[in-house]
């Protein structure tokens, strides 16, 4: 029996993790002030880097004495020069729960070989965070992007912590309120909850992190586009938009029309109210199905941002191939892009709902999805 498709679509299916959706408002006539073919370190694209740079301090809040740089290599490259060219002073923490934390253990391990403590859990939990001991140095992701959990607060960050705290925050900024105060080293991408362009991250200091830098000197060598430090003093042109490498003047130019959008919308507390809301759309329709459930164990840690899904459905036996063919079908009937679970997560879906994407979009999505589910379950039938 044929299944009835839903009659409304998304106005938007673009929900990929990354890179995310672009602003609602977006077109490309709106970038046509950027400054091409010029030299960023001209007066004009000095005045564009810094626009970036302190239109970030602005919606995010960040205070006044923390340093924000732009740096090449997108989040990762703004974690791996924070790891290398702090890391070592002391015994770290290294906190994982999904892939790019784990990714993190790796290179604190294997490629630093520091003295680590590794803590893990599995996808949908985090780790026991009162066990955390921030006289250490701790590495961790705020909201882990391949596992749809979040951790709910910073209130584990003692405030007279002798370590310091180096936090991923690429799936988070923009979209969770951040307590600054207890995180000496933040990292994100533009590509995430601004739904900017690719490679370029940002890198946010605050004055324990420089006075580590200024301190202490890895044992190590350090590949140029880490060196963050001049004669034994931070390189503050680094932080005023002196990029170690050429930037892309158009993904600025793309950056600072999200800034402007999200100062639209109410700015960061206008941004987590989207989230919050694309994601309570999917709350309410999960709520009403027997056969799907969000990857976190904790509604209190589950991610507003990187929404998890599983399907708890007896009659599937193959997770894996059941979560790929429905991502496909709904990618073929153009109402939902890219939301097959990262290749290492659980086998499942994944839907963007930060705050770029429109909560009528994920609402309107959701009875595909049920379409989808019941038609793959249909073909599963038939092929019994």
């Amino acid at each position: 029996m044929a299944i009835e498709q839903p009659a409304t679509r998304p106005a938007n299916p673009r929900f990929s993790s990354g890179p995310c959706a672009k602003p609602p408002v977006f077109n490309l006539k709106g970038l046509s002030d950027a400054a091409l073919g010029r030299s960023h370190r001209a007066a004009i694209g000095k005045e564009k880097l810094k626009a970036a740079i302190e239109g970030t301090r602005e919606i995010l809040g960040i205070p006044d004495d923390y340093r924000i740089g732009i740096v090449p290599a997108s989040d990762t490259g703004a974690v791996e020069m924070a790891m290398w060219s702090l890391l070592g002073e002391r015994k770290v923490e290294m906190l994982a729960w999904e892939s790019f934390g784990a990714g993190w253990v790796t290179d604190a391990v294997k490629q630093l070989k520091l003295d680590a403590e590794v803590k893990t859990a599995d996808y949908g939990e985090i780790v026991d965070l009162a066990t955390v001991n921030t006289d250490n140095d701790v590495v961790f992701t705020w909201n882990g992007t391949t596992s749809g959990v979040r951790v709910p607060n910073g209130d584990w960050i003692a405030d007279d912590r002798a370590g310091l705290t180096i936090c991923d925050a690429t799936s988070a900024a923009f979209a969770m309120d951040l307590p600054w105060n207890k995180l000496d080293v933040t990292t994100f991408s533009w590509q995430k909850v601004l739904g900017g362009e690719a490679a370029h991250g940002m890198l946010i200091l605050s004055p324990r992190a420089v006075e580590r830098l200024e301190n202490y000197t890895p044992p190590w060598p350090l590949p140029k586009i880490f060196r963050m430090t001049k004669a034994g003093k931070i390189n503050e042109g680094i932080f005023r938009g002196e990029t170690i490498n050429t930037p892309s003047m158009l993904a600025v130019e793309d950056y600072l029309l999200a800034l402007d959008w999200a100062r639209s919308v109410g700015g960061l507390q206008g941004l987590i109210a989207r989230a919050d809301a694309n994601t309570a759309a999917i709350a309410d329709f999960v709520a009403q199905s027997d056969w799907i459930d969000f990857l976190a164990q904790d509604a209190s840690t589950a991610s507003n941002t990187s929404v998890c899904l599983k399907f708890s459905d007896a009659r599937i036996e193959d997770g894996a191939a059941f979560a790929k063919a429905v991502a496909k079908r709904l990618e073929t009937e153009g109402v939902a892009y890219d939301i097959g679970a990262y290749r290492d997560a659980p086998p499942g879906l994944r839907i963007w709902c930060g705050g770029t994407v429109e909560t009528a979009d994920v609402a309107a999505m959701m009875p595909w999805l049920a379409w989808a589910f019941e038609a793959e379950i249909e073909t599963l039938a038939k092929a019994a």
